[in-house]
């Protein structure tokens, strides 16, 4: 029978850390001694460093399915106090302007005064000057490329000066808009010649000094321990670039965030990653952590989404069948996801935590998996998936420190997946308004053919305040109208049919343009929103359309004669909504066979390319008079087509676009 490992009581931990401060001490009081054996000491101390980092492993191991949240996040603290302040290894936190953002005990300890002190200086202030401008030039080197450096330096001590070579790391934190240097000290050599001190070597302390624990020589950290900075270094490396990845995108998807947090994840910290989700709509929702147990009705469904795995030949085909494989009751995914509860399984003994495959396989052991990690992901009011780690090679055993950084990710990516589908539910709603106001098609009129074409912003889900409407008018005669409502959203929306429609309405008491348009504005000068618009009136005979226009200070219309000559109609007018007093601009035109008149948005004229140049009219004409002989689908299909291509897709405003073109008549 193997030996069961020790467990630590409340009672036997207090002990454990009571005896490990006192060690502590008695090292540091060996290391203030006259010739004092430094790598003895430092050797100690890293024992001692191993020593609770195992105490804190054994406990996570034992306790990680017990303990609530906040014991979880006190254990993460501990261990990164331990890295951090405790750790024998003197530590520099530097912004980018190389300032000293934060130390720990052992880097005051090392310059001889107190962290207070040092926090908000140049880190360079205490290196003599021969070594300044070096250091200086390699934080910058650091800070641009990313890459680590040794740099040797002689540090200004309180007491003498004190050779040392450090280690640069350039790390990014979490809410800092720039890149941070980790500054760690390694062993330094002996003296400096002509350092203050006493004659047989030991230091005496400066009159007038604090009383600070000296630390010599000993509390430098040997070569292996740039292992455990880089270990750090690495974590906040990863955290950095998930946010990264996960906010990369002009609007949320879904899909794309948990893809990319998987790929990080089996690339960084495991050799396999699984995420299951619930579904969009918040179906399989898991209980509250208060009370523990399932909300009536509630269905705690997951769904495996992604799985993310070595690259060899093997693990290929393992792939399709784990994205197959739904994690059942029982199953650690499952576990963690209904009690909310993060789960660290450093060596696995039962292999059925992730369930087994359709022969009977368990999963662990088809990937060979020797350590589990799994974490809920929840946004801070409820639980909609789960995120595991499988390792079996370099990466594991998970410790703590990862359950912490996955524990943040799992944070991060619940939080991108409500804004996906938040995001979605406005657009589903914002595409059946739209809908709603633009007619479902256009009608056929006798003589002529008509065409239009809407295209909503690349940008927010809101619905557009563009409209468009091809309707009959008073006297037998038919009406085109285009407009484009100040604004997006609801509201504007609701001023956008109110528009629409009262141009259909006042169209069966009225024929002319600017008769409609004056009956418009006085409908929506309670409305907070103003309209611009244009409508032609038509008078449809053979082989020829009289065209009677108005225009309330929108864009004028276009005329593309058949033999390719363009010309614009009258501008003027002032918006529909703004002022009792109202007159429209007003235009007539004749157009023949083969003639089109295109009626449009501002949204046109108003994209940008990357260097902010508008569209502009000129290459609108452009673009249909190289159609205009073309089919009127096809020109108008031309203009989107050049439009798309000169803002690279990137659309800031609706574009809408209405047009009628005269045909030859057809042969009874």
């Amino acid at each position: 029978m193997q030996d069961q490992p020790d467990q630590l009581e409340p009672e036997s931990l207090l002990r454990e850390i009571s005896d490990l401060e006192g060690r502590i001490g008695e090292l540091r009081q060996a290391a203030g001694m006259p010739k004092p054996d430094l790598r003895a000491t430092l050797d100690a101390a890293l024992v001692e460093l191993e020593l609770a980092l195992t105490a804190l492993r054994t406990m996570g191991a034992e306790q990680g399915t017990e303990q609530s949240g906040s014991a979880a996040a006190e254990n993460e603290r501990r261990v990164l106090r331990t890295v951090f302040q405790d750790a024998p290894v003197p530590l520099f936190l530097l912004d980018r302007n190389t300032s000293v953002r934060r130390v720990n005990r052992q880097a005051a300890a090392l310059l001889g005064t107190s962290s207070g002190y040092v926090s908000g200086k140049q880190f360079t202030a205490f290196c003599d000057l021969a070594t300044r401008a070096a250091v200086r030039s390699q934080l910058a080197a650091v800070v641009r490329t990313g890459r680590r450096s040794r740099v040797p330096v002689r540090f200004l001590g309180r007491d003498r000066p004190i050779d040392a070579v450090v280690t640069l790391a350039r790390v990014w934190i979490r809410g800092e808009p720039d890149p941070m240097v980790v500054v760690a000290a390694g062993p330094t050599n002996t003296p400096a010649e002509g350092a203050s001190g006493t004659r047989d070597g030991s230091q005496q302390p400066a009159q007038g000094a604090p009383k600070q624990p000296k630390t010599p020589r000993a509390a430098m950290a040997g070569p292996g321990d740039d292992e455990a900075v880089a270990t750090i270094v690495h974590r906040m490396d990863v955290l950095a670039t998930a946010s990264e990845l996960l906010l990369d995108e002009p609007v949320f998807n879904e899909t794309v965030a948990v893809r990319r947090c998987a790929r990080l994840l089996a690339t960084e910290l495991a050799d396999w990653a699984f995420i299951d989700l619930t579904g969009p709509n918040g179906a399989g929702q898991a209980p509250s952590p208060a009370s523990g147990v399932q909300p009536p009705g509630a269905t705690a469904v997951l769904r495996r989404q992604v799985v993310m795995g070595p690259a060899d030949e093997r693990s290929t085909e393992a792939l399709q069948m784990l994205g197959d494989i739904e994690p059942a009751a029982g199953t650690l995914p499952q576990t963690v996801f209904t009690t909310r509860q993060s789960a660290l399984r450093p060596h696995i003994e039962n292999l059925d935590l992730l369930g087994s495959s359709p022969d009977g396989t368990p999963v662990c052991a088809m990937i060979g998996a020797t350590s589990l990690l799994c974490v809920p992901i929840e946004d801070g009011d409820r639980c909609i998936g789960a995120i595991t780690l499988a390792a079996s090679g370099e990466y594991g055993p998970f410790d703590l420190m990862d359950l912490g950084v996955v524990q943040r990710l799992g944070r991060y990516l619940a939080l991108v997946i409500r804004a996906a589908r938040l995001y979605r539910r406005r657009a589903e709603v914002a595409e059946t308004l739209q809908a709603g106001l633009l007619p479902k098609a256009l009608p056929a009129i006798p003589g002529v053919s008509v065409a239009a074409r809407y295209m909503t912003a690349t940008r927010g889900a809101e619905v557009g305040g563009d409209f468009y409407d091809v309707f009959r008018t008073e006297g037998g005669g038919w009406g085109l109208v285009l407009g484009d409502v100040c604004g997006k959203g609801e509201e504007a929306a609701a001023v956008t049919s109110a528009a629409r429609h009262c141009v259909r309405l006042a169209a069966r008491w009225k024929t002319g343009p600017g008769e409609i348009l004056a009956m418009v504005n006085e409908a929506l000068l309670d409305e907070d929103r103003f309209v611009t618009a244009i409508m032609a009136g038509l008078e449809v005979r053979t082989e020829h359309v009289g065209v009677s226009i108005g225009t309330a200070g929108h864009p004028p219309a276009v005329v593309v004669r058949a033999d390719g000559v363009i010309r614009t109609t009258a501008q003027g007018g002032v918006p529909l909504g703004l002022f009792e007093e109202f007159d429209a601009g007003l235009d007539t035109l004749d157009l023949g066979v083969g003639d089109t008149i295109v009626l449009h948005s501002d949204g046109v004229l108003e994209a940008c390319d990357l260097m902010r140049t508008e569209f502009g009219q000129e290459r609108l004409l452009e673009a249909l008079a190289a159609h205009a002989t073309a089919p009127l689908e096809t020109m108008l299909g031309a203009v989107e087509q050049a439009l798309l291509e000169f803002c690279d897709g990137d659309l800031r405003d609706d574009v809408s676009i209405l047009a009628l073109r005269v045909e030859p008549p057809t042969l009874a």
